[in-house]
């Protein structure tokens, strides 16, 4: 393995992290709060630690790193983002402990959304924007590994979204510097425009902002301790709806628009799944809302927002869906699980996983009816490879398995059974609030013990990193030459 090429590409990373700390620095320093010694603080050191890395490497080839380094590379940016983007948090007037920083910054970075503020307008509008900043890094930094490196990695299924002009697995940063121009254009362009609409919707400009940052990273910070609800406008939630849904759909589509074709986009079968899904989560929660006393409108607004909150992994709220009654919770929480399509700023397992895994079964079915014919499993109208068909399948296991011992882990830590087994879905799901008193919508991570916040910072990389990414640098073969 080659170590200095990932070290030097970290230690740009880390420069481009201390030039971002510039901005909540600057914030704070217009609005007079002392906050921005810790942001200016926290660049120093980042960008020191930083250079240190790129100097001491800066000299070593990095176009052509192969499996290994291309592993090594994806874990270290996000952990390290993560632990120096805590920084500011914990040098701040919040007075955050080590365990609370690291975890807010990497709910930021993985675009989880759980948070350890009970008070969030409490916070300084630098350490604000910061939240919002790391998810929306965290959301282009996503739909880049998820479009460039997974697939060449052969994660979980991904290989179903090879190209064939970027086969090799040694052009895995040629191929995500490609990329990495035309989706942060797309990125940027439909942030601004969220930003224009939520303006004009009444929300003020910061939180307009923020807001878009977090909607199209599909992240679920916001600027207020009630989230969107605090607002209480249709239009915003509205709008916040369509960019929760446009952040879950596959951006490599969105460059095509930007060439005049609406097809690709339109004739996605994982799309019209997950547009269907939604459609379908919504009708049944809207139903059990208004048999439990709503009225048909406020029960489909509240549906709605909630209800795609939650699937897509964004984390807002508008109500304490957590009050809905044992139907409605137990279909969010399966919803935790779904996420939105390949190529998306979502998490969880994805729709395109579960149309494989119900093609895998529907050949099985054949086959159990007439052994000896020959029946394939199409996606996209193409056949599905058996390797493909055996990673989606063993990605689907160890998303479950994974599930099961985070909620066992949390439960040793003295969490009630809804907690442990809400904290553990959210956290490989990236959603952001769990069900419950303690950390559903109307609650907080804050009480939780270290231990628990710990084991949740591990769930929340496993989950962001398609959960093979991260176990396979823990397999002691992976480090043997």
């Amino acid at each position: 393995m080659q170590a200095t090429p990932v070290l030097n590409i970290l230690g740009l990373l880390l420069g481009l992290l201390a030039c971002t700390m510039l901005i909540p620095m600057g914030i704070d320093l217009y609005y007079g709060n002392p906050n921005w010694q810790a942001f200016g603080g926290a660049a120093l050191m980042t960008s020191f630690i930083g250079g240190s890395l790129w100097l001491a490497n800066r000299h070593t080839n990095t176009g052509d790193l192969g499996l290994k380094e291309a592993f090594l590379l994806t874990n270290g940016a996000w952990v390290s983002i993560a632990l120096f983007g805590a920084l500011p948090l914990y040098f701040s007037s919040l007075s955050l402990s080590v365990a609370d920083a690291v975890f807010e910054s990497m709910s930021g970075i993985t675009t989880t959304g759980s948070t350890i503020l009970p008070s969030i307008e409490a916070a300084s509008k630098g350490v604000l924007i910061w939240r919002a900043l790391l998810q929306w890094l965290g959301g282009v930094g996503i739909i880049v590994m998820a479009l460039a490196v997974l697939p060449m990695l052969s994660v979980g299924g991904m290989q179903l979204f090879k190209t064939e002009s970027f086969e090799a697995a040694d052009k895995v940063i040629p191929r995500a510097t490609q990329l990495a121009g035309g989706i942060f254009a797309v990125y940027t362009g439909l942030t601004l425009l969220w930003t224009f609409m939520l303006t004009l919707a009444g929300m003020p400009g910061f939180d307009a902002l923020a807001h878009a940052m977090t909607t199209l990273a599909t992240g679920g910070y916001s600027t207020k301790t009630a989230s969107i609800g605090a607002f209480d406008s249709q239009a915003i939630e509205l709008i916040v709806i369509a960019g929760m849904i446009t952040g879950s759909l596959p951006f490599v589509h969105y460059l095509s628009l930007t060439r005049g074709g609406w097809k690709a986009l339109s004739e996605d079968p994982q799309v019209r799944w997950f547009i269907f899904l939604i459609m379908l989560v919504i009708a049944a929660i809207t139903f059990n809302l208004h048999q439990n006393g709503e009225s048909w409108p406020s029960a489909l607004r509240l549906s709605a927002f909630n209800a795609v909150s939650v699937i897509t992994g964004t984390g807002y709220g508008t109500a304490n869906f957590a009050l809905w009654g044992s139907s409605a919770t137990t279909i969010l929480l399966i919803c935790m699980f779904i996420g939105g399509c390949a190529g998306s700023t979502t998490c969880g397992i994805k729709m395109f996983r579960l149309q494989v895994l119900a093609a895998t079964i529907k050949v099985q079915l054949a086959r159990l009816l007439r052994p000896h014919a020959v029946v394939l499993a199409y996606y996209n109208k193409r056949p599905v490879p058996e390797n493909v068909m055996d990673a989606v399948m063993g990605f689907f296991y160890l998303y479950i398995l994974c599930f099961v011992v985070l909620a066992l882990l949390l439960g040793m830590f003295g969490l009630d059974f809804e907690t442990a087994l809400s904290g553990a879905a959210t956290s490989i799901s990236n959603v952001g609030p769990g069900l419950g008193n303690v950390i559903g919508p109307a609650g907080d991570f804050s009480s939780l013990p270290a231990a628990a916040k710990w084991a949740m910072c591990f769930g929340m990389l496993l989950g962001r990193l398609e959960l093979f990414t991260v176990l396979v640098i823990l397999n002691p073969v992976f480090w043997r030459r």
